[in-house]
C-alpha cells in the first residue's frame, strides 16, 4: 500500500507501520514528485496545495486523513468514493491554551499596555477581570469542552452552544437570543454552508457593549465588514486567530482596527499537537492495513 505523508516536524510520531506500507514523503515546497499519483492513503495538511490539485488523477487513491481538526479546505477536492478523515481530538489542548490567553490578555489590557511599552509611556488604566462574566462557547465540541475546563476556575458562568441542542447545551437556532448575555464569546464551530456568515451585523450588535469575540474557528463565520464597523466604534473587542481574508493582506482595515489582537492562524499549531496528530494518521494506516473501522470519517455536512 502505497502511503505519502506531509513532510512535516513531528512525522516520526506516526509510529511504525506494516511491512506492506512503501512510506513517501511529500515535499513542503514545490511540485510533488508524478510517483504520488500512485497513492493510496494520504496524510495532508492545509498547507500541502499543490497535492491537492492532484487528487483527481490519483485512481489508487482511497483515505485522505487530515493533520487538521477542520477539512473545510478539502471538502471540493476530493474524488468520489475517497474517504476523509479528521485529526478530532489532537489540537484540543492547544486550541483551549490559545483561548485561555487570548481572554485573559484582552480582558488585562496587555495588547494596549505591550504598546505602550514600545513607546515608553507610562500611563495606567483599570482593567477588566473574568470572575463573574458570561462566556457563550459557540461551538460547544471537544475543543469546547476543553476551553470551558481551562476557564472555569477562572469562576465564569458558560453559555454552550451548538449545531443541535442536547442536555446543557443550546442550539444555533437560538444564538440571537443568547447573544445580549455574553460578555465575551468564543467562536469554535467548523465552517459550513450553514455557518458561513452566522455572526453578521445583526447578530453582532446583540453583545453587550464593549464584549469580547474570540475566533479560533474559520474567518468567514464572521462577517469582516460588521466586525470592523463595531470595533472603531468602540462597541467590542476581539481577538482573532483566523480572518476573512486569509492570509490577511498588509493594507487590509483589520490591521489597525482599535481593540483588535490578531494572530496567523496557529492556535492549534503546537509540536505536542502535531505528534499527536501524526499518532492519529499511524493508526489510521494500521486500522486500514487489518481492515477496520477508520476514527474520525467525515459524513454529511461536516
Amino acid at each position: 500500500m502505497n502511503l505519502w505523508i506531509t513532510q512535516h516536524d513531528g512525522q516520526d510520531a506516526i509510529g511504525e507501520l506494516p511491512d506492506t506500507v512503501a512510506l513517501e514523503l511529500i515535499p513542503p515546497e514545490g511540485e510533488p514528485p508524478e510517483a504520488i499519483l500512485d497513492a493510496e492513503f494520504l496524510v495532508l495538511s492545509s498547507r500541502d496545495r499543490s497535492t491537492r490539485a492532484l487528487l483527481g488523477r490519483m485512481s489508487a487513491l482511497r483515505v485522505i486523513q487530515t493533520l487538521s481538526a477542520g477539512v473545510d479546505w478539502l471538502l471540493a477536492d476530493v474524488p468520489p468514493g475517497v474517504r476523509v478523515c479528521d485529526a478530532a481530538g489532537a489540537r484540543d489542548a492547544a486550541v483551549a491554551e490559545w483561548v485561555l490567553a487570548a481572554v485573559l490578555a484582552s480582558t488585562r489590557c496587555l495588547p494596549e499596555l505591550r504598546d505602550r511599552q514600545r513607546e515608553h509611556r507610562w500611563e495606567w488604566q483599570q482593567s477588566g477581570e473574568l470572575a463573574g462574566s458570561m462566556v457563550l462557547i459557540l461551538g460547544y465540541g471537544a475543543i469546547g469542552a476543553a476551553v470551558e475546563a481551562r476557564l472555569a476556575p477562572f469562576e465564569v458562568e458558560f453559555i454552550r452552544v451548538a449545531r443541535h441542542a442536547r442536555p446543557g447545551v443550546h442550539a444555533v437556532a437560538g444564538l440571537a437570543s443568547l447573544l445580549p448575555r455574553a460578555d465575551a464569546i468564543i467562536v469554535l464551530l467548523p465552517l459550513t454552508l450553514a455557518t458561513a456568515g452566522l455572526l453578521d451585523a445583526d447578530m453582532l450588535s446583540r453583545l453587550r457593549p464593549n464584549a469580547l469575540l474570540i475566533n479560533a474557528a474559520r474567518g468567514p463565520i464572521v462577517d469582516t465588514a460588521a466586525l470592523l464597523a463595531l470595533l472603531r466604534g468602540g462597541n467590542l473587542r476581539a481577538v482573532l486567530d483566523v480572518t476573512d481574508p486569509e492570509p490577511l493582506p498588509s493594507d487590509h482595515p483589520l490591521w489597525d482596527a482599535p481593540g483588535l489582537l490578531i494572530t496567523p492562524h496557529f492556535a492549534g499549531d503546537t509540536l505536542a499537537a502535531d505528534r499527536r496528530a501524526f499518532a492519529l494518521a499511524g493508526e489510521q494506516v494500521r486500522r486500514y492495513v487489518r481492515g477496520e473501522a477508520l476514527l474520525n470519517a467525515v459524513e454529511g455536512d461536516y
